[in-house]
């Protein structure tokens, strides 16, 4: 059954508004129940069979689906409208002027019609509609002969130049495709792969290159596929400048507001990637340019970020020692339904760690608890590396909790389940980290021992401390505060506040 409660979700509180109005002018009848299914939905408090007795009075179960499939196809309706009206404007304006001025063309009106194609170019080119250019320069160069003064070589110089373009985002699509599958495969299936290298590969088969000329859509691409590698390879640094100029391109466009999507896109992954790399007042200002995007269009974009905008801010808070804050920001969250899986589970474990840096572990555990499904499901949901550090959560909480049945259980279940994986993608590092935690688990008097501390510095290269990732020095924080009998939050902000210094150095 298609999950109408979801879709709904989406919908911005005027679009909802506007929806209930589209269904009213559209409704025959008084007796439609449309709207209130509608109403139903939307509070998402009633299972199907309480909806169904409050519309009906009975269990007419055909009856309801057949609702339920009317109010889907409306829904499908309004958004197909909504999309034309909104989006496509410039398109249709532009197909409407090839169209005209092919008729005159016909009709031997040549010189309104090369007027007509003027603008049609002008406007296409501003909003690199490649597609349309080409129509635009094919007829244009059909009809040359009928303009003595038209360059036949200009205009064969600019169609080959469009076609160049037209391939470039067509193959730039392709690479973005084949570079979200690997990803995927990586995440959420465990494949190992030499990511930098397959990357590199499909960029130069596809003859990949940055220029000025790409659409907004095209450079959105570009820079998600850039913060892809930075996501497998932890090297948020490399791709800042990258990121924050491929912005400042993108912001010269005109067509900026009118492809909304991919702008607010591309500001989000500039502030994560500058929250990554622990510059935390630069991602508070593009979260705080995000949000103004949010807002745009009556808010058509927002429930689609706003559990990802949320989230950063928080953790942005979290790491500036405004924990309070961060916190406050989570909480209201976790009891919301959301179409956005990945995110509320993201919410979830981010508040859970809030908890457990705060030492309030009861609240961390219960919160924990709410973690009901296999690792399975939250693998396909989440991916490897979110369930990864949710095992790892576990252990350390039950530690704290003093569970120590369930740390054994645990730790057992982990090497099962990760540490040959782990070794296949060359992440010793973490089967090492586990091993010390299960050396203070059996014997935690031994942690403050030199010898303990000689061997935990010598086993992590904490040289270069502003290259590592910030979720990576908050699991050291934890071995790192017990070796010197220290709360785990402060000693989380002072080895962030020590990487902050080297990045300053650097």
């Amino acid at each position: 059954m298609t999950n109408l409660n979801d879709i709904i979700s989406t919908f911005s509180s005027e679009d909802r508004q506007r929806f209930i109005s589209y269904l009213d002018k559209k409704n025959k009848r008084n007796d439609t129940k449309n709207i209130q299914l509608f109403n139903y939905l939307l509070n998402n408090k009633l299972n199907s069979n309480e909806i169904c007795l409050k519309l009906y009075g009975s269990l007419k179960k055909d009856a309801y689906h057949a609702l339920r499939k009317r109010l889907y196809q409306s829904i499908i309706d309004f958004i197909a409208n909504n999309s034309i009206q909104e989006e496509n404007s410039i398109d249709m304006q532009i197909i409407k002027y090839i169209l005209a001025s092919r008729s005159f063309l016909q009709h031997k009106q040549y010189q309104v019609a090369y007027k007509i194609l003027d603008k049609a170019e002008l406007l296409a080119s501003e909003h690199y509609l490649f597609p349309l250019l080409n129509e635009i320069y094919h007829t244009k160069i059909q009809y040359a002969h009928t303009a003595p003064s038209i360059s036949i070589d200009e205009l064969t110089i600019k169609f080959k130049e469009n076609q160049k373009n037209h391939q470039l985002e067509d193959q730039l699509n392709i690479v973005y495709a084949k570079i979200k599958h690997i990803l995927n495969n990586i995440s959420y299936k465990g494949d190992i792969v030499d990511f930098q290298t397959v990357l590199n590969q499909t960029l130069q088969e596809h003859n990949i290159s940055f220029n000025d000329s790409m659409s907004f859509k095209s450079l959105y691409q570009l820079a998600t596929i850039v913060s892809i590698s930075a996501f497998v390879t932890k090297d948020y640094l490399k791709i800042e400048p990258f990121l924050i100029n491929t912005y400042h391109v993108i912001n010269t466009h005109k067509n900026k507001e009118k492809q909304l999507f991919y702008h607010i896109q591309i500001i989000y992954l500039i502030a994560n990637t500058l929250f990554r790399n622990k510059k935390f007042n630069e991602s508070f200002r593009y979260l705080k340019l995000m949000h103004k995007h949010m807002l745009l269009k009556q808010k058509k974009h927002y429930n689609t970020y706003k559990l990802k905008y949320h989230l950063l801010t928080a953790l942005n808070h979290n790491y500036s020692n405004r924990q309070k804050t961060a916190i406050e920001i989570l909480e209201p969250l976790i009891t919301n339904k959301h179409p956005d899986t990945e995110s509320l589970l993201d919410i979830h474990l981010s508040l859970i760690m809030f908890y457990f840096q705060k030492g309030d572990l009861k609240k961390a555990h219960t919160l924990f608890s709410k973690f009901y499904h296999t690792d399975q499901w939250y693998t396909e949901k989440a991916g490897k590396e979110w369930v990864i550090k949710k095992s790892l959560i576990e252990i350390l909480l039950h530690i704290e909790l003093n569970n120590i049945d369930l740390v054994e259980s645990r730790l057992l279940s982990f090497k099962r389940n990760y540490y040959d994986y782990l070794k296949s993608i060359d992440q010793q590092r973490v089967i090492t980290y586990l091993n010390f935690i299960e050396s203070y688990y059996k014997t935690p008097e031994a942690i403050t021992s030199n010898e303990f501390k000689n061997t935990v510095e010598q086993s992590f290269n904490w040289v270069d401390i502003h290259k590592k990732d910030i979720f990576v020095i908050s699991f050291y924080s934890w071995l790192k505060g017990k070796m010197n009998n220290q709360d785990l939050y402060t000693t989380t902000l002072n080895l962030i506040a020590q990487a902050q210094q080297e990045l300053t150095n650097t």
